[in-house]
């Protein structure tokens, strides 16, 4: 398993009589890595993962969980992974140890072992003190902790979870995406995280891949999907004092400066080489201020939108 990705699809297609959830989908997630799974809604998302979990049957191609076919070995798969849907059900009349004590009884958890691991999970989501409290008092980010402690009672190498911090504060949010860093980092857990939380998503995954009409339309970090947007341009925010029509021009005039916009003084500059050191030099000659330079970079909201367009 060393070299082995944790979770594996190749050429994985899903098609309902005419309607191609997903088409020909090659991911690869590694061992312990957080990884963001992007696209709009009806993109083939919950698609894919239930076909990872074995859920459903690949049209075509193949998806390996832990090294097991998902669709020929699919209890071994179910053993190794766990999942958090959107909307977490529990048994609201029953405590929230109950609850994970029945999670734990259907995964044939021997009962000292449930017992000890129920009180461990709840540690480890920052709930030790309600286990005797029934779920429906919970507000909706308990709700949530608990979906993960639930999912973790049988200790599995990989969880999926599908939209884990919706609806919740943002306080909640740090909470349950500090837990997920932590269960990546310590427990070397793999999590795939399905969001429409772009900008949580860019905090802590290594990775994305953006589904739009069931293709995989961009696969990397959020550095090198920007940087692809850029096809070897890059643009510099330089705020100079003052920023006159002088420097403007002199800018202007340097070797792979591709545009110069100003607003007040802050110049924006387009260029399809390397130009800071001569842009400096071009402030100084002008006998300006330089107070500020700095490569600008793409949020995942801006990535995104631009794949989700270009796929259209």
């Amino acid at each position: 398993m060393a070299d082995q990705a944790i979770i594996d699809a190749t050429n994985l297609s899903k098609v309902y009589g005419e309607l191609v959830a997903v088409n020909r989908l090659n991911l690869q997630v590694q061992e312990g890595e957080i990884f963001g799974f992007l696209g709009p809604n009806g993109a083939g998302k919950t698609t894919t993962i239930l076909m990872l979990l074995g859920l459903t049957e690949p049209t075509t191609g193949a998806a390996r969980v832990c090294g097991y076919n998902s669709a020929r070995e699919p209890l071994k798969v179910k053993r190794l992974t766990g999942y958090l849907p959107e909307n977490v059900g529990f048994y609201g009349e029953l405590t929230a140890r109950q609850n994970l004590m029945y999670t734990a009884r259907l995964n044939a958890v021997p009962e000292k072992l449930a017992v000890s691991r129920v009180s461990e999970m709840m540690e480890v989501v920052g709930l030790p003190d309600v286990g005797d409290k029934k779920v429906a008092e919970f507000s909706r980010g308990m709700k949530q902790r608990l979906g993960i402690a639930d999912v973790l009672i049988k200790d599995p190498k990989v969880i999926i979870l599908d939209e884990p911090t919706l609806g919740i504060d943002p306080d909640g949010s740090a909470r349950i995406l500090d837990l997920i860093v932590d269960l990546s980092h310590r427990r070397k857990m793999t999590i795939m995280l399905s969001s429409h939380m772009l900008y949580q998503v860019q905090r802590i995954c290594s990775r994305v891949g953006i589904l739009v009409k069931g293709k995989m339309v961009a696969l990397g970090s959020v550095d090198q999907l920007g940087k692809k947007l850029e096809a070897g341009k890059t643009t510099l925010d330089v705020e100079a004092s003052p920023a006159t029509p002088e420097l403007v021009d002199s800018i202007k005039r340097i070797p792979g400066v591709l545009n110069v916009e100003k607003s007040g003084d802050l110049l924006t500059i387009a260029a399809d080489k390397e130009v800071r050191s001569l842009v400096a030099k071009a402030v100084t000659q002008t006998r300006s201020a330089l107070l500020q330079m700095r490569l600008q970079d793409y949020t995942l909201e801006e990535i995104y939108l631009r794949y989700f367009r270009e796929a259209h």
